[in-house]
């Protein structure tokens, strides 16, 4: 008897955990549950994979539709084409963008399976930096890259003119220090000094210059899954370490 009342408490404080699962991701992971669920949080589809907020006039939903197109495009020609497929949330004011989970962020790869953009994030290249975060974890099935690498490439693939110079070597900053390996390290260090991105794009795009360029990183992303070690990426070598500010 007392057995069999102790296997229906438990059945019944499993039901309820069970019930209140999505009330507490919704409180405490909003942007998590937004993705999930673009409907429950007031989005509306403009086509398969893209969700905005309501009430948007045509020329707004025509714009939205055609700045995720382009970054698409970027992303494909980069990669060869596609492999991810995430859903992108897409928000034009500040209180849709907060009631989705967002922060000051202009946009953010949501467990590199969606993709949710501010207001001051509806541009090609936030959209393809943070797609390219999508498609490069998609393409690694699981394996673990440095977080300055996946930056660094996100930087690359959007064409990013603040941490990019226009032509020829694309280097904006070379200190040559360690760099963020983690995304914990990586967020903390970035928030105080933006101009890493610049610096993980450097050692990016010199490896693939000495290396065969775009298709030698499309190579790299390629054998890693198989078992392939990391390369080690060294810093860039330059006589003294200097660091230009990125163009604004």
């Amino acid at each position: 008897m007392i057995r069999h009342r102790r296997r229906w408490i438990a059945g019944a404080v499993t039901a309820v955990l069970l019930a209140a699962a999505p009330v507490v991701t919704a409180i405490a992971y909003p942007s998590v549950a937004a993705t999930t669920c673009p409907g429950c949080y007031g989005l509306e589809r403009l086509r398969p994979g893209l969700y905005a907020e309501p009430g948007l006039s045509r020329a707004q939903r025509r714009h939205v539709t055609e700045v995720i197109g382009q970054a698409d495009r970027r992303v494909r020609d980069f990669f060869g084409g596609r492999k991810g497929s995430p859903d992108i949330l897409v928000c034009l004011s500040e209180d849709c963008y907060a009631r989705i989970g967002g922060g000051r962020e202009r946009g953010v790869a949501v467990l590199n399976r969606s993709v949710m953009l501010s207001p001051r994030g509806v541009d090609p290249v936030i959209v393809s930096h943070e797609l390219t975060h999508v498609e490069l974890h998609a393409r690694l099935d699981g394996t673990d890259v440095p977080q300055w690498f996946d930056e660094g490439l996100a930087v690359l693939v959007s064409d990013d003119p603040r941490y990019l110079a226009p032509a020829g070597d694309r280097c904006l900053a070379d200190s040559g220090r360690p760099l963020p390996a983690t995304l914990g390290d990586w967020l903390r260090a970035a928030s105080a000094d933006p101009g890493l991105y610049a610096e993980a794009a450097c050692r990016v795009s010199r490896w693939a210059e000495a290396n065969g360029g775009k298709r030698a990183l499309r190579t790299l992303v390629e054998r890693l899954p198989a078992g392939h070690s990391f390369p080690g990426i060294p810093a860039p070598a330059t006589p003294s370490a200097t660091t230009r500010s990125p163009s604004s």
